[in-house]
């Protein structure tokens, strides 16, 4: 992956700490925060885009349906990141889908208020435009992978991406944090919880990697091929 794109996450968590309103010493007092129970849509596709969304806790599942009604994950985020940014590039109704995955809190800032901000301060304007230009990245960077790999490629390309945005170094292995369940990384792949379950164990058989339910650990990013 290029280097660029471990910025990606780290970007949206910083905007997060900017843009939440109840941060904003001038716009804490009228903002409420959003609460949706597990399986609660934030947003349907077709619905008018007018805010930007940022996760104050929870875990949120963004994706689309095909034409025969294939349901299609394009990402699962938490705590501290950003989505529904497309609306500032434009956007006037949603493609997409955002649905809670658990009891989920969402700090919601609209377009106005956002433009009102990014006037007053052009960093922040530059990295708004940057979120998106990485988020576009990372979306072409799944779907290359749709296309042109099988399925264990598709899991191992993942799990090299996922310690590119998100991934730790202690000593020569990377861990990544992560509460994603072999279903969720089935569904980011386009592959099956059993198909991803074999690849896995299979891998960790190996010494290349191993993994719990709070994060997964990769002994050698080289040696996972």
């Amino acid at each position: 992956m290029n280097n660029t794109s471990a910025l990606w996450y780290f970007e949206s968590v910083n905007l997060y700490q900017i843009l939440c309103p109840h941060k904003v010493k001038t716009m804490a007092d009228k903002h409420t925060y959003n609460h949706y129970k597990r399986d609660q849509y934030i947003y349907f596709p077709d619905e008018a885009a007018t805010h930007i969304y940022m996760i104050v806790s929870g875990r949120v599942r963004i994706g689309h349906y095909q034409e025969d009604g294939k349901e299609i994950v394009s990402a699962i985020l938490s705590t501290g990141e950003i989505f529904g940014e497309l609306a500032m590039a434009g956007e006037d109704k949603r493609k997409d889908f955002a649905q809670a995955m658990e009891a989920t809190t969402i700090c919601p800032i609209s377009i106005g208020e956002l433009a009102d901000l990014m006037k007053e301060n052009k960093e922040l304007s530059f990295k708004i435009l940057k979120l998106i230009g990485l988020r576009l990245m990372k979306l072409e960077r799944k779907l290359e992978l749709l296309v042109f790999k099988d399925a264990r490629t598709r899991v191992i390309e993942f799990l090299k991406d996922a310690a590119a945005w998100k991934g730790k170094k202690v000593g020569f292995e990377t861990m990544i944090p992560t509460r994603l369940t072999h279903k969720d990384i089935a569904a980011l792949t386009g592959t099956s919880r059993q198909t991803v379950t074999t690849i896995l164990n299979e891998l960790k058989d190996k010494n290349l990697i191993n993994f719990d339910r709070k994060k997964i650990l990769i002994r050698d990013l080289e040696m996972l091929k």
